[in-house]
């Protein structure tokens, strides 16, 4: 079997399409349902169930995928060492990274990387902490950041353990002056994005027993400030995200400390092709700069 069959079937998988695969491929969309026919005829059983909205995976598909896709990637690192072997250092990586590590982090990892390495080139998905696990697993991207747990079987790097504060309307003082304790959260609605409240926000929540009825639910930290500074509640942001948001707030530690865990994930049976070795490396060297940390090798 050719690797053309094996990137026509993962391209149809990630746009659930023959013809949006076709365009990717430069194909007519015959030759993509020619070539998913034949890849089913060649491994004995159906891959994708096709109806009138798109298509999606057999059971038997979802337990071929990562294996075809770990085929495509080695096909890929095999070129970058190719090009590595002769100094070229050239090839591509995907980035997946949520919002605030795309914000405060990799502006500067990527400056640092592409001045290295500038024939490399990077693309950057964004996407929730189980968007991202999902993709560095079935190979569509190569590393992501993440926050503990990361329940698929990934290599994991860990980075830092990012605070979470209480961010409150501008004028309010806790009790105590200086942390927020059960107290001052009485009657108090709270501020969060959705994708967070399964998380380590939820346990912080669960602590002080907020109730789901306290809750309204905003789609990006920026918007939980505005919320904070309208006085539609408190907002709960780890530190990195408070970075570089503006708003007339106050932000306090809670009285017990909670941090959530940053961490890097790549492919637990993926050889890491040399350009993704060297980017860990950037990012590593990047975080042990900016937080005077030594992370382990």
């Amino acid at each position: 079997m050719s690797t053309f069959s094996y990137q026509v079937f993962a391209t149809v998988v990630r746009y659930q399409s023959f013809y949006q695969a076709s365009q990717v491929l430069n194909v007519t969309p015959s030759a993509v349902s020619h070539s998913i026919n034949q890849l089913e005829e060649q491994l004995g059983f159906p891959l994708l169930i096709r109806s009138r909205s798109g298509m999606t995976l057999t059971h038997d598909g979802e337990l071929v995928l990562p294996f075809i896709q770990q085929i495509l990637d080695d096909e890929t690192d095999l070129l970058q060492m190719s090009n590595n072997i002769k100094g070229l250092r050239s090839g591509s990586i995907k980035i997946g990274a949520f919002s605030s590590v795309c914000i405060n982090w990799l502006p500067k990892i990527l400056s640092s990387f592409s001045k290295q390495y500038p024939d490399i080139e990077v693309s950057i998905v964004q996407g929730s902490f189980e968007d991202i696990s999902k993709k560095v697993k079935v190979g569509e991207i190569d590393v992501g950041f993440t926050t503990l747990p990361v329940t698929d079987n990934l290599t994991t790097i860990p980075l830092i353990e990012d605070p979470i504060h209480c961010v409150t309307p501008a004028g309010f003082v806790p009790k105590n002056k200086k942390s927020i304790t059960q107290q001052d959260i009485i009657n108090q609605k709270f501020v969060l994005q959705k994708i967070d409240y399964d998380r380590d926000t939820k346990s912080v929540l669960d602590d002080y027993n907020v109730t789901i009825n306290s809750i309204n639910f905003s789609i990006d930290d920026q918007s939980i400030i505005s919320m904070v500074e309208a006085g539609i509640g408190f907002g709960i942001l780890p530190k990195l995200a408070l970075k570089k948001i503006q708003g007339d707030v106050e932000i306090y530690p809670f009285h017990q400390s909670y941090t959530r865990q940053i961490v890097l994930v790549t492919g637990k049976n993926k050889v890491a092709s040399p350009s993704v070795v060297e980017l860990v490396t950037v990012i590593k060297d990047f975080v042990e700069k900016t937080y005077e940390i030594s992370l382990e090798s």
